[in-house]
């Protein structure tokens, strides 16, 4: 009963604002594992959008960084872009949506008006809230989710004024200045210049090329690629590298059928990926916490979300059973006590845990975790959120069940 008050009080806070789905759904049985979802999407995203939309995102955002920070003036400069970025990217395909009930629409023109009003104001000179992209090279990661998320939602691209989407391809244009770490990075100039493929013409085919074919380099077998050039075991194939690069793919496969053969392989190499994560939520929806940039919490599975919202799993995963993975997921990650601080996520895994920082990390590093919601953008009579719940891996597993197989798959 405590848990539950306090989570209502949380709730209540996250925007003095009068949330559409004020009521604490994460408690009630008779409400949908979709609804859940929902009102953990609208405490997230809510303090960010609504900010920035009333140009007051600069005044009412915390400044926080890292213990471990290696520059706390520059991380404080550019979390503004990072924050939009992470958001926008991870509820775009809902904005695109028109399903749903009274509730979920109504939340969706309250947050579809305060996105557009906020990246009018991010890209006004005269607002509070201008947002510089040239900044140092933290804008070229930014940027792209920015890019990855009006990608995701065209519908956003739309509804943007003449003057909006002008400025909006200026910015994305000013992060070519900064050369990409030799590492995942690459893929963030190549989202950017897929964004501008789509929406504008005038893009850079070598910055793509060299990206695709140089992570073609990377790819080491069992469908994981390399950071660079050495291999690291944390979640970059999940935070960035697949769901990047089958972005990327979407756009440029468009544009050209020269990559044909490339683009076959990295979607079977999608498929095993999302395999190999499904294994790693264990039957109370923890994961290994292993690698850098933990702190983004259930980024960790941004791939599987992905492919679950474009409706690419594998046969092996049913889609209730990688909903009720994700659900479990996302109420491990986002119910610890110390997640939010007067209604902004804290840095942390599971609760405030501000040892697990990295030197990058500032206010709008967390805000990642919002790509669980991807699959919000399946509207409600998908198999998705319809089909009966079913036990993942691990708890089929450990319960005693029969389970299938795993087998390694070589995929170059």
């Amino acid at each position: 009963m405590k848990r539950m008050i306090k989570y209502f009080v949380l709730l209540i806070a996250l925007a003095a604002g009068h949330p559409v789905l004020s009521q604490p759904a994460s408690f009630r049985k008779d409400v949908s594992e979709r609804r859940l979802w929902l009102v953990e999407m609208e405490r997230m995203a809510t303090p960010v959008l609504r900010s920035l939309a009333h140009d007051s995102l600069r005044i009412t955002m915390p400044q926080v960084t890292s213990e471990q920070v290696d520059n706390r003036e520059h991380r404080i400069a550019v979390q503004y872009v990072e924050v939009l970025g992470r958001v926008l990217c991870g509820i775009a395909p809902w904005l695109a949506l028109e399903e749903g009930d009274a509730e979920e629409r109504a939340l969706r023109r309250r947050l579809r008006e305060w996105t557009v009003h906020g990246l009018k104001n991010a890209l006004d000179t005269n607002a509070r809230d201008f947002m510089r992209f040239d900044i140092g090279g933290q804008q070229l990661v930014d940027a792209s989710f920015i890019a990855l998320g009006v990608v995701r939602c065209p519908w956003l691209w739309e509804q943007l004024d003449a003057g909006t989407r002008r400025r909006l391809i200026e910015a994305i244009k000013t992060t070519r200045r900064f050369r990409p770490v030799y590492s995942n990075w690459l893929l963030f100039s190549a989202m950017n210049e897929a964004f501008l493929a789509k929406f504008s013409d005038d893009w850079d085919v070598m910055r793509v090329d060299y990206a695709l074919r140089q992570l073609e380099l990377w790819y080491v077998g069992d469908g994981m690629y390399k950071d660079g050039p050495h291999f690291a075991y944390d979640y970059y194939n999940s935070f960035v590298i697949h769901p990047f690069l089958a972005a990327i793919m979407d756009v440029i496969g468009e544009k050209t059928k020269i990559y044909d053969d490339m683009f076959a392989k990295i979607r079977k190499r999608n498929e095993r990926y999302a395999i190999i994560l499904e294994r790693l939520i264990h039957t109370d929806g923890s994961f290994p916490p292993s690698g850098r940039s933990v702190i983004y919490r259930a980024a960790a599975f941004h791939h599987l979300a992905d492919m679950a919202w474009k409706k690419r799993l594998p046969e092996q995963l049913p889609p209730g059973q990688v909903r009720a993975a994700l659900t479990a997921v996302l109420q491990k990650v986002l119910r610890a006590p110390g997640t939010y601080r007067e209604g902004w996520l804290t840095i942390g895994l599971h609760g405030d845990q501000p040892g697990l920082g990295d030197f990058y990390n500032n206010q709008g590093s967390p805000y990642l975790t919002s790509v669980i919601f991807l699959p919000l953008g399946l509207p409600p009579g998908d198999a998705f959120w319809s089909d009966a719940a079913q036990p993942w891996t691990a708890q089929r597993v450990w319960s005693g069940q029969d389970a299938k197989k795993d087998y390694s798959m070589s995929l170059h």
